[in-house]
């Protein structure tokens, strides 16, 4: 993974490691089907975009979770890997990933799964949280 401080020093190994541990933030609460714990992840006006889904605000993406969790994502786990990560001053982050969700029974992503997404991070109140996450098929 890269790591590109484009703005300024401010940036710590802390704030690094945190936006990039976003990743595993989702991918326990998404372990334990804990849509309040995925919705906390992100701002309270914070963005969710998959394909063919837009949810705003921590409520919307929090309920639309809860729905997914007993339907269309009962049973699944989720990975992601971040790939590239820069930072646009002292409180804003790109963070880039690669992974998907896992059926299952599954131990690597099936083709059709797998995505790259996009997640913008902010600082608040000392703690890196998404303003927006988008995701798209990998290929």
């Amino acid at each position: 993974m890269s790591i590109t401080d484009q703005t300024t020093p401010a940036i710590t190994d802390a704030d690094k490691a945190a936006v990039a541990g976003l990743t595993a933030r989702i991918v326990a609460a998404w372990a334990r089907h804990d849509a309040s714990a995925f919705a906390g992840v992100f701002t309270e006006d914070g963005t969710m975009i998959l394909p063919g889904v837009f949810r705003k605000g921590k409520e919307e993406i929090r309920a639309f979770m809860a729905t997914a969790f007993e339907t269309s994502y009962k049973g699944t786990r989720v990975t992601g890997t971040p790939i590239d990560l820069r930072f646009l001053g002292d409180r804003v982050a790109v963070l880039l990933t690669q992974g998907g969700i896992l059926g299952p029974s599954e131990t690597a992503v099936a083709e059709e799964r797998a995505v790259r997404a996009t997640w913008l991070a902010v600082k608040q109140d000392g703690e890196w949280r998404l303003a927006a996450y988008q995701n798209t098929p990998r290929n």
